[in-house]
């Protein structure tokens, strides 16, 4: 045998799949057909400027990621615990009180803090952060559904909650778990998201050098073959080894196995030079410019990165990201309405804003649509298993769970066939 384990795809889900693997004494071998490890988490670097593939954060809060990544290493740079919000009359901001105590007046002066709503939002998000067990054992709806229900009805939901969890979900229609929705919502509570200074892929990558050269690169494998001694064909070889753990996205998993594929949600991301910041908070910007019926669109998210991490640009430059959602036929909007919707939402004239690249990822996030499945199985017969975000929760949680899991399942199943 090439292996006792061969594992498919570097992604965080095969990489926490392989670490484990290790640590119970298997000698695990991950094949992965990129140039880098990360999955769907990598980073472009282009003229000195880090472009994540699609806008995504790193939250210390994850309980995962506080038990095996060494977040001190990464250089955290944190964003601020609030939002930008565009209005008619203007850019406003609602930020939290305690962690940002310096935007308090401006948070005051923002218009959403209306006493009824406020205290319908807690009502709707305040259980799950003292007993998500309770609330998971609760029936579970859509969180349109589940906010509609706890009255939480009015401007701070229209213009500020729900184009944040959309950008967030990678859904704009409510139609997510409001059991996955809260979970999401509790950890933004208890953590500070960031991101590493040297871009999102230095997480998997820290995770990836534990492993050393037992990760290849520029490994496709092409076939995938169950059996009491399972086997992969990579690059015209075939390999054998007592399991094979599948662990690459969703959609090629459905490839390489008989699991139906998932239904994904998928994003463009500009990302542009901008000669000064639009602005200067360490803050995700949202247009809260929304009614029922009508968006102004196409951008749901937008950021200055270098307000946050300077290191994402080089000295004296200034990164802006831009996040939009593909629809179900999978279209995008233009540079130029993408453009134009960024100055609306900083109130900023950016003719002269340079694209510095962009990023289409059609498969960005697997749903999570009601009612939540917190697990599926990751054991498929014939020495066949596989893990991801696809199996657990579609997070980073959830992916560095279902690695954690899915080898520990190979340990009890190799250990009875020792």
């Amino acid at each position: 045998m090439d292996a006792d384990v061969i594992v498919v795809g570097a992604g965080l889900a095969g990489l926490r799949c392989a670490q484990r693997l290790g640590e119970l004494g298997h000698e695990a071998l991950v094949l992965e057909a990129s140039d880098a490890v990360g999955g769907r988490i990598r980073t472009d670097v282009v003229h000195g400027f880090r472009c994540d593939r699609g806008f995504q954060v790193l939250n210390p809060a994850y309980p995962a990621v506080r038990r095996w990544v060494d977040v001190a290493a990464l250089d955290l740079q944190p964003f601020g615990a609030g939002v930008l919000v565009r209005q008619e009359r203007g850019l406003a901001v609602v930020a939290d009180p305690v962690r940002e105590p310096r935007l308090l007046a401006a948070t005051l002066r923002s218009g959403y803090l209306r006493p009824l709503e406020l205290v319908a939002l807690a009502r709707w998000a305040g259980r799950v952060l003292v007993d998500p067990k309770g609330v998971l054992s609760q029936s579970d709806s859509t969180r349109a559904a589940s906010l509609d229900e706890a009255g939480v009805t009015g401007r701070l939901r229209r213009e500020v909650l729900d184009p944040f969890l959309a950008g967030v979900l990678v859904e704009h229609d409510g139609s997510s778990s409001a059991h996955f929705t809260q979970l999401l919502v509790r950890m933004f509570v208890l953590g500070r998201p960031g991101v590493p200074a040297g871009g999102m892929q230095a997480f998997p990558t820290q995770l990836a050098d534990r492993l050393g050269d037992r990760v290849r690169l520029h490994s496709t494998v092409e076939h995938v073959r169950p059996g009491p001694t399972p086997t992969v064909t990579v690059d015209g070889q075939t390999l054998s080894a007592r399991a094979v753990v599948v662990a690459t996205d969703p959609v090629g998993a459905s490839r390489l196995t008989a699991l139906p594929p998932p239904v994904m949600h998928g994003l463009a991301t500009w990302w542009f030079e901008a000669p000064e910041p639009p602005h200067h908070h360490n803050l995700l910007a949202v247009d809260g410019r929304r009614t029922a019926t009508s968006s102004p669109g196409p951008v749901w998210n937008t950021a200055v990165m270098t307000a946050a991490a300077p290191s994402y640009a080089p000295p004296g430059h200034h990164l802006v990201e831009a996040t939009c959602l593909l629809d179900r036929a999978g279209s995008e909007p233009t540079e130029a309405q993408g453009r134009r919707h960024v100055g609306e939402i900083y109130g900023r004239d950016t003719g002269s804003w340079q694209v510095v690249t962009h990023h289409r990822v059609e498969a960005a996030l697997p749903a999570q649509p009601a009612p939540l499945r917190l697990r599926a199985a990751v054991s498929l017969g014939d020495g066949l298993f596989v893990c991801g975000d696809h199996r657990d929760t579609a997070s980073i949680q959830g992916a560095l769970v279902s690695g954690q899991r899915t080898a520990e399942a190979v340990h009890r199943s190799v250990g009875q066939l020792t």
